[in-house]
């Protein structure tokens, strides 16, 4: 791992959660990302919401430097018909989530949006909470998401909540390629 490369000190593993109402969540994430990367770092995102058949510029970028994003959703719009598939999703994604974390093999490992499912109680707090006590020393995970809970807030090492001043998509500009997707 480039954390642990020799003549280096090993890191401290931060737990590190981007919330808020504001834009740019996950993008700040990304550039974390690409940042240890640039450092030798293995890294990896899971995306919780993100539907695996839609693909975005951030994809498309990280698959060319050969940074890893599993997406595991079914996108943000939730109606009652499809509650049971967002939360079968979003425990398979946290079951995956897991496995990456005690690998031992990343520096840096992205939850995106799993601030959601923790929301809707498909995933227990406690229980993100404890895997992360557990998580291997040098780890930095990195969670995303709005309303992030208490618990959550209290444990991580930082916290940024992003919240928008002002944005273009509410002076009815649609999201751009680049900025947004």
């Amino acid at each position: 791992m480039g954390a642990n490369r020799p003549g280096t000190v090993a890191a401290k593993g931060l737990v590190i959660v981007n919330t808020g109402n504001g834009k740019g969540k996950t993008t700040a994430a990304l550039g974390s990302m690409l940042r240890a990367w640039g450092n030798d770092m293995k890294v990896v995102m899971l995306q919780f919401l993100k539907s695996a058949d839609k693909e975005s510029g951030e994809h498309r970028a990280t698959r060319r430097i050969g940074i890893e994003i599993v997406q595991c959703g079914a996108g943000f719009v939730f109606d009652p018909a499809s509650q049971n598939l967002h939360r079968t999703l979003a425990e398979s994604q946290w079951c995956e989530a897991q496995r990456r974390i005690h690998s031992d093999k990343y520096d840096v490992v992205v939850l995106d949006e799993l601030t959601f499912p923790l929301q809707f109680g498909w995933i227990p707090v406690t229980e993100v909470i404890g895997i992360l006590k557990r998580r291997p020393e040098r780890l930095h995970v990195i969670i995303t998401g709005r309303g992030a809970p208490k618990q959550l807030i209290d444990f991580a090492d930082t916290v940024v909540d992003i919240i928008n001043i002002k944005h273009h998509y509410y002076q009815g500009v649609e999201p751009q390629p680049g900025i947004e997707r």
